[in-house]
């Protein structure tokens, strides 16, 4: 019986499974994660900072509420979401 050496060499199921991982390892690495910014979001970016009457506005409900003195209407809150809801 004649072994043919080279067959047996190229048909090494140890070999091919070698190539397989390493096939897998490549295509993995080939994915990568992508983030893509809306012109909406570049637009806000682009935006000049925070208005000057918002901060002060910011600025006024951060001392009421280190102060202890914000106070929230119930109604109010409840109103302004019954808007939104609809």
């Amino acid at each position: 019986m004649k072994i043919n050496l080279q067959r047996l060499m190229t048909n090494n199921p140890y070999k091919s499974q070698q190539q397989k991982q390493a096939d897998l390892k490549q295509e993995k690495s080939a994915k990568t994660d992508k983030v893509e910014i809306s012109p909406a979001a570049k637009e806000m970016q682009a935006a000049k900072g925070i208005q000057p009457e918002r901060l002060e506005k910011v600025n006024q409900i951060k001392h009421q509420v280190e102060t202890g003195t914000y106070h929230v209407n119930p109604n109010d809150v409840a109103q302004k979401m019954t808007q939104f809801f609809k």
